[in-house]
């Protein structure tokens, strides 16, 4: 399995190596394998897991807090889906309707945090909107104030 210093990672990740110790330090990043010189060695999964991160920061706009929740939904959900497919054909259909019950629950959880982002950003966009009519208002009326109307 090919490993990865924090060098490396950061480029791939567009972060700082202090960025990517501090994820460690909060427990959104699980704290990698170290080599026999005691450097952080990455998986894969490891940066993987890293750009789910900085998308989820970046285009959601998530705090730290809200990227702890959803991160662990995340990682609840990959391991549902693992034992899933590793028991289903062991499993009566109830059994593995209850597991699927779980993983909706998990996704719901996701997207619930994703909605509320989603909601602030409609809500200031409504705002900047409303504001740019007003704007806009005040400019026809100034116009024809000064008789340069543009119309």
């Amino acid at each position: 399995m090919a490993t990865y210093k924090i060098d490396e990672v950061a480029k791939q990740c567009g972060l700082t190596k202090r960025t990517i110790r501090y994820y460690e330090e909060i427990g959104l990043l699980p704290s990698p394998q170290r080599s026999e010189g005691n450097m952080r060695l990455y998986t894969q999964e490891d940066v993987d897991l890293l750009k789910k991160i900085v998308s989820a920061k970046e285009v959601l706009g998530f705090s730290l807090q809200e990227l702890q929740r959803y991160i662990s939904a995340a990682e609840m959900l990959k391991g549902q889906r693992e034992e899933y497919r590793e028991r289903t054909d062991k499993l009566l259909p109830a059994e593995r309707r209850d597991m699927l019950e779980d993983m909706e629950g998990t996704l719901n959880e996701q997207l619930e945090l994703m909605e509320g982002k989603i909601n602030s950003i409609r809500m200031l966009q409504t705002e900047l909107e409303e504001l740019r009519v007003r704007v806009r208002e005040r400019k026809v009326l100034l116009d024809k104030e000064l008789g340069s109307d543009p119309s």
